[in-house]
């Protein structure tokens, strides 16, 4: 029971300080966080054509449009193997 009583104080300790953390952030890094949600919601989208049976020229198209001016470099912030 005493390790159980540590564990849940553990865990509300990171939890607390996971919260406290999340407000001191300042506009750069919620500048940086919004620029992950375009990221993932543009990969999201290119996922989507795929999955639509379009080729993967027109979605890579479709994903840096999307990226524009947003991520660096012409895959979106990412690259993986094909």
């Amino acid at each position: 029971m005493k390790n159980w009583t540590l564990t849940l104080i553990g865990i509300a300790s990171a939890a607390i300080f996971s919260v406290a953390h999340a407000v001191e952030l300042d506009q750069a890094a919620k500048e940086d966080i919004a620029r992950h949600r375009v990221m993932a919601v543009a990969h999201e989208n290119a996922a989507k054509c795929l999955e639509a049976g379009k080729s993967d020229a027109v979605c890579e198209k479709q994903l840096q449009l999307e990226c524009k001016g947003v991520a660096i470099g012409k895959f979106c912030g990412m690259k993986h193997q094909h």
